[in-house]
């Protein structure tokens, strides 16, 4: 038997360092080592370790209170293992590998599902689906009987001490274990486990926060104004004897067949007129010269705002809050030697979503663009130039750099008008272990989700998320195959979509549903929390919800609270600014946020505001603003931000085709705590391409932008089936 040296573990891991805090991967199979042979003080160290190889040892229990943060990987097989609660301080492990331990009974399979949060993979098989049902479904079931079990037989002492609370946590411990049955009798021995652990922290539950002060009522209340719902816009149709030239930039013109055939052909293009542009514009923009029509989809449009934007009411700052203010600024301005303004020129124009592929398609409407997200450590190849587009009945996946249409799928009578990339883990078979992959998932008017991978060019598979139509669609990111859906039936829905493996073979489970009293627009998981919160950016407000899945919790809920605006106090009967049609999180802090029919973009903390008490009836809180930022005067809504925080940029078009970036670390401090609007670091104006005839296209409403992480592209989608993208000059 070996014994473990940082010497050896030096040897044995990768990348080749002289630190053990840099190891990455780590082989110690059959090296014959017990648990004495495993010191928890040097193994400790290794803090960004990700796969852990300890196959082919004699272990009976892995180290107890070894926490490896990192960790994702985990290879016990051929070992002896027979205590599998001791893993339970991985709390990051997606895959294990327990084959050929002759002592693992299904019991400790499922105790292993339960204690490890995150996994996904067990044996090279995805268990999400069976980790999800016993984590969250069959917890309820325990926790119901176990209910039932205290209101039937017991109550709490009066008064409490501790000589009585052991007593009686031992004896409802007891009962319980013999009384709630629930499941196969093959796997009493996990219920029973189960059972004492929730029985115990019930009893726990019972004793603590008996007495709460009623929260006091809050002085932010919000008006009562009537909401008129959005539906989508309908293109004003253009002149049908105008044609378009479709052009390469630099190359030829492209032949006729279909992108299905050729998917890496490029898509169809308009000529690009060279544009001169200040460095810093600002704008007045002018109303559109036709008013657009009213569709089935999206809302009319109304009144004209008032030119004025301003920060009365509410959200203004008090003296007392003057230095949290300055701190917010501060962490802005800190940032400032990261990061400079970028210089963006247009690259490409491109037609992908026609119908039947006509160059005089400029009425189908482009919805939503992401970025394929980097690979992960143990995945390969790039991914922040590829963009994933919707409209229409299709979705592209595009080359920002060549402007190649790399891949498109297109479903007859379908209406995108959402889509979100995830990775989740595909196993393999022969044992090997499993390997990322990155997924998107699109719906639309049909309700229906799609799951595509599209480096392998397969519609894997699809479900049906609602009877209405889909407004919105959101992963978690520190979750991969959790799925949110927004709908216009007023629902969003959180969905376990699984993993697959190598046939895509996969399997869907409703997890949650909140319940709201709009359609949803956006949908936010803050950076610091994603598991436990998220906003919704609804047709008729802002609205928080509770996220975390437990036993104690409904798998139906109502809004935690409603967040409000300072614009509020200047609604009217023609003026109504609770449509929220933009949100995004700048910071893990600092949220961007735009109000229907405002001229100003809002920056304010998430911290703060959630940490204020809700009035008591209305449950409403007031966003404590930091910033407004000048935007487009315009009545078209539904006209998407979007942020790029690793570059501290923020971007909205507007409704005549330009740009609004705004670059926040180059505001100056003082600009946080002034009340008046900060102007755009830039406003990139329509590159007016040209079609036959030398007519040049007038500036269409920019509906979605999107910025990889590290802005070297920027995407914008238009009413009038045109992609956009801008690339930034070194």
């Amino acid at each position: 038997m070996e014994k473990i040296t940082e010497k050896l573990l030096l040897e044995k891991g990768s990348p080749k360092t002289t630190k053990l805090e840099q190891i990455k991967t780590l082989n110690l199979s059959r090296l014959g080592l017990n648990l004495q042979a495993l010191p928890v003080r040097l193994l400790t160290r290794l803090q960004a370790l990700e796969r852990l190889d300890l196959s082919g040892n004699r272990l009976q229990e892995f180290p107890k209170n070894l926490e490896l943060p990192a960790l994702r990987y985990l290879d016990l097989s051929d070992n002896q293992m027979e205590d599998v609660t001791t893993l339970e301080s991985l709390s990051s492990l997606e895959e294990l590998k327990m084959e050929d331990n002759l002592y693992i009974t299904v019991s400790d399979n499922y105790k292993l599902m339960v204690l490890l949060p995150n996994l996904r993979i067990y044996n090279s098989k995805d268990v999400s689906t069976t980790a999800n049902h016993l984590r969250y479904v069959y917890s309820e079931n325990l926790q119901t009987r176990i209910t039932a079990v205290w209101e039937r037989s017991f109550s709490l002492p009066d008064p409490i001490t501790a000589e009585e609370m052991s007593t009686l946590e031992a004896n409802f411990v007891s009962t319980a274990r013999q009384q709630v049955k629930f499941g196969p009798s093959s796997v009493s021995d996990f219920t029973k486990w189960r059972v004492e652990i929730m029985a115990k922290e019930y009893l726990r539950s019972l004793t603590e926060g008996k007495d709460e002060t009623e929260l006091k009522a809050s002085t932010d209340t919000k008006n009562n104004c009537e909401v008129t719902t959005p539906i989508k816009r309908k293109q004003t149709v253009l002149d049908n004897d105008i044609n378009l030239t479709a052009h390469k930039k630099p190359r030829a013109d492209l032949p006729a067949s279909s992108v299905e055939d050729s998917p890496r052909k490029s898509s169809l293009r308009l000529k690009l007129q060279t544009v001169t542009q200040s460095d810093t514009i600002r704008m007045s923009p002018r109303k559109r010269d036709h008013p657009p029509a009213t569709p089935p989809t999206r809302r009319q449009t109304r009144a004209e705002t008032p030119g004025r934007s301003s920060k009365e009411g509410g959200a203004q700052v008090k003296h007392s809050e003057a230095s949290e203010l300055q701190r917010n600024a501060s962490m802005l301005h800190t940032m400032k030697n990261k990061t400079q303004p970028v210089c963006l020129k247009p690259l490409h124009v491109l037609q992908c979503h026609s119908k039947q592929d006509s160059s005089e398609d400029f009425s189908t409407q482009l919805w939503a663009c992401a970025f394929q997200p980097l690979p992960d450590s143990t995945g390969g190849g790039g991914g922040s130039r590829l963009v994933a587009t919707c409209g229409g009945d299709s979705l592209c996946v595009i080359d920002c750099e060549t402007g190649m249409v790399m891949k498109k799928y297109k479903v007859p009578g379908e209406e995108f008008f959402s889509l979100a990339w995830s990775t989740l883990l595909m196993s393999r078979t022969g044992g090997a272990s499993a390997q990322h992959c990155s997924i998107v998932a699109a719906g639309g008017k049909r309700g229906l989700v799609k799951l595509i991978h599209p480096r392998n060019n397969v519609a894997y598979g699809e479900f049906r998320a609602s009877r209405k139509a889909l407004s919105v669609l959101r992963f978690n990111p520190h979750q991969g195959n959790f799925l949110y859906t927004g709908s216009y039936d007023k629902k969003i829905v959180m969905w376990d979509i699984g993993g697959v493996d190598s046939q895509y073979n996969f399997k869907v489970v409703q997890l949650l549903v909140l319940e709201i009293s709009a359609t949803p627009l956006h949908i936010c998981l803050p950076p610091t929390s994603p598991k436990t919160h998220l906003l919704a950016a609804c047709e008729d407000g802002l609205r928080c919800f509770n996220t975390q899945l437990s036993t104690n919790n409904t798998s139906k809920r109502s809004k935690e609270m409603e967040i409000t605006f300072p614009i509020y106090k200047k609604e009217d009967k023609e003026h109504d600014y609770h449509t929220i049609d933009g949100l995004s999180f700048l910071t893990d802090d600092i949220v961007a946020s735009k109000n229907y029919m405002h001229t100003s973009i809002y920056l304010w903390s998430w911290s703060r505001t959630k940490a204020q008490r809700p009035d008591k009836k209305s449950r409403a809180v007031c966003a404590v603003v930091l910033a407004e930022l000048q935007w487009a005067r315009t009545e078209i809504p539904y006209l998407a931000l979007n942020t790029c925080p690793g570059q501290a940029y923020i971007v909205c078009g507007d409704d005549k085709g330009r740009l609004w970036t705004y670059h926040v670390t180059n505001i100056q401090k003082d600009r946080f705590q002034t009340g008046k609007p900060i102007m755009p670091t830039e406003v990139l104006e329509w590159p007016t391409p040209v079609r036959k005839g030398l007519v040049q296209v007038e500036g269409p409403s920019i509906n979605s932008v999107a910025m990889d992480p590290e802005l070297h592209y920027l995407v914008a989608l238009s009413d009038k089936n045109m992609v956009m993208v801008w690339k930034r000059e070194e």
